[in-house]
């Protein structure tokens, strides 16, 4: 069921915004070669306990997992992009790093990601990365009551596309509330002017993610972690974006911690 929140609702909804924008990025600033992703996720955890938030993920079990996701951080690194269960891996020197966060606060969920290298940096992986970034700005742009969910999909396909990568439709944006995962489903393709039509009080968490050379993703053995088919890199940008009468509002900016 697809729900529409009153102007209080969304402000009461920016605590959780701002929690799950400062805990994404103290752990980027925290990372470093050497920076093993079970330190991450214990990390993620105190500061959950501290600020007496809730995690979405620790007891998550979707019809997609094969349990419990048991953490409350996912981790993904070089060829892994979505749900990286955190494991006992200490980052090297050039790993691509994905980090997805969910949490409430007051009832409320916020959902964020970012991707980023640790150490030295291939070129291929910034301008990947730059992509997901360019292509959530673009899906936000989008994102004004009026339009349609094809809007939002048709803007980030068109940034993947001119930068030449490929589109996995199975995991996309989708509508956050009380619960992390509600409707509607926002793929990452889609035509504009189809689809839902976009009204203020709608709140998503947009997030495109791309591989470096497939569109296909396979699961590891841990019931959780998908990586690409073909060993190749990814990425994986979001924001959690409620649409106003005044357009989008990104709850989850990091703007405010002097970060992008």
């Amino acid at each position: 069921m697809i729900e529409l929140r009153t102007p209080a609702e969304i402000e009461a909804m920016r605590p959780a915004g701002r929690f799950v924008a400062e805990v994404l990025a103290t752990l980027r600033d925290e990372t470093k070669v050497g920076t093993n992703l079970l330190a991450l996720d214990r990390r993620a955890h105190e500061m959950i306990r501290r600020a007496g938030a809730q995690s979405c993920y620790i007891d998550y079990h979707p019809s997609f997992g094969a349990s419990p996701f048991g953490k409350v951080l996912c981790t993904s690194v070089n060829d892994a992009v979505l749900h990286g269960l955190p494991f006992d891996y200490a980052l090297r020197d050039g790993d691509l790093v994905s980090l997805d966060f969910a949490a409430a606060v007051d009832g409320w969920v916020a959902d964020s990601a970012v991707s980023f290298v640790v150490g030295t940096a291939r070129d291929e992986d910034l301008s990947l990365i730059d992509t997901t970034q360019r292509a959530l700005a673009a899906a936000i742009d989008a994102a004004h009551a009026g339009n349609r969910v094809g809007d939002i999909s048709a803007a980030v396909a068109a940034v993947a596309r001119a930068d030449g990568y490929l589109i996995n439709t199975d995991f996309g944006g989708h509508g956050v509330g009380r619960t992390m995962h509600g409707d509607p489903h926002v793929p990452n393709d889609g035509k504009a002017g189809r689809g839902y039509p976009l009204r203020a009080g709608l709140v998503l968490a947009l997030e495109p993610w791309f591989l470096a050379t497939t569109d296909e993703l396979i699961t590891d053995p841990d019931g959780w972690t998908l990586r690409s088919a073909d060993g190749s890199r990814g990425a994986h940008s979001e924001h959690t974006v409620a649409i106003t009468e005044d357009g989008p509002v990104v709850l989850t900016d990091r703007g405010f911690l002097g970060v992008d």
